[in-house]
């Protein structure tokens, strides 16, 4: 080991064997990183100490961690690391017809207010002893308690190929994600290529305004049904024998007829109801389909083997937030960001490539 006033301590033999300033060596990380998706930093700690004889404070394994992840956020952001595959890559025989499916959607993140970090900033001000080591700066909190993180999707039909991504910004941030990811796997060389989603205005503007290349934007059938069953139960009764058959009816005529039929069918009921409550309900689920009757087009999907469910988007939700989301948990934005990221990278496929990289810088 060597020591210079202005250089510090430098040994050669853990830059050799890949260990960083911090001590822990690339598969040290790799393994937090790894716990830390399904664990809380206490159990992390535990975990390192029970698997690999690794003693560690789980302060220590969330800074550790965090800092991973920003890494992994900006690796991504720069282009220098991404998917391993491309839309060429995404057909059921060599040489055969290509297809990519997109979906995006937003997820609720509690996050630390700064209400709150002000709290934990008078605690370290009140007169006592002074801290044995010298802490970071707690930084500005979040202004509302919660914030909607955006989540996007690339994969094929068979799901054998899949990237996802999330990000702590606005609808446009996420249009930008779009246009970036989409890029990386060479989206408009797809043979067939088209979203589906919830829905959402923000996120058809997006897909129209990014990716004008795609051939359509569905709507999830699922998300369709819920509402109409949400309006069978207004109209004729939760649970009621009547209210199944009306919506069983609503979804054949949707499925074989398109959304333009199925707006016509919804007013003629309208016209029917005597009850102000339950014509509202049905003029509610009208004017829901009268804006989307493009992405109802579910025949012509049918016709074109389209998948007409987003059933991986909802996934990638789910696996980018898993260890975000429960009781008592609340992140700074970047935190929350980093973590997702890494959880991104896992769900993608992609977690050996990534750490062949980072053991390679």
């Amino acid at each position: 080991m060597y020591w210079g006033k202005e250089s510090g301590s430098i040994v050669p033999a853990d830059k050799w064997l890949g260990i960083s300033s911090d001590h822990y060596s690339p598969g040290v990380r790799e393994m937090c990183c790894l716990l830390a998706a399904n664990a809380d930093f206490r159990k992390l700690s535990e975990g390192l100490r029970r698997v690999g004889q690794i003693e560690m404070a789980p302060e220590t394994a969330r800074v550790l961690v965090e800092r991973e992840g920003s890494i992994a956020v900006r690796a991504m952001h720069e282009g220098e690391f991404g998917p391993d595959w491309t839309a060429t890559d995404c057909c059921d025989v060599p040489g055969g017809p290509t297809t990519v499916i997109t979906g995006a959607d937003g997820v609720m993140v509690r996050l630390v207010t700064e209400g709150e970090k002000a709290k934990r900033r008078a605690l370290r001000r009140k007169p006592g002893a002074k801290p044995k080591r010298r802490r970071k700066a707690i930084g500005k909190g979040s202004a509302l308690g919660h914030k909607e993180f955006k989540i996007l999707a690339f994969y094929d039909p068979h799901k054998k190929h899949k990237h996802v991504v999330g990000t702590k910004g606005d609808h446009n941030a996420l249009g930008r994600l779009m246009r970036r990811e989409g890029a990386k796997i060479k989206l408009g060389l797809a043979d067939a290529k088209y979203s589906v989603s919830d829905g959402a205005p923000w996120i058809l503007k997006q897909y129209q305004t990014r990716l004008p290349m795609l051939e359509g934007n569905v709507l999830d059938y699922y998300h369709l049904r819920e509402h109409i069953i949400e309006a069978s139960y207004a109209v004729f009764g939760e649970g009621t024998a009547q209210a199944q058959q009306w919506r069983e009816k609503m979804t054949e005529v949707v499925m074989e007829e398109g959304g333009v039929r199925l707006v016509e069918e919804l007013g003629e009921l309208r016209r029917q109801m005597r009850s102000s409550a339950k014509r509202k309900s049905i003029e509610g689920l009208q004017r829901y389909v009268a804006e989307r009757t493009a992405m109802l087009d579910y025949p012509g999907f049918k016709a074109k083997d389209w998948d007409i469910g987003s059933g991986p988007t909802e996934g990638a939700c789910k696996t980018l937030t898993t260890r975000l989301k429960g009781g008592g948990k609340k992140w700074d934005e970047s935190n929350a960001e980093a973590i997702m990221a890494l959880a991104s990278i896992h769900d993608s496929g992609q977690w050996k490539s990534y750490w062949r990289m980072r053991k390679a810088a």
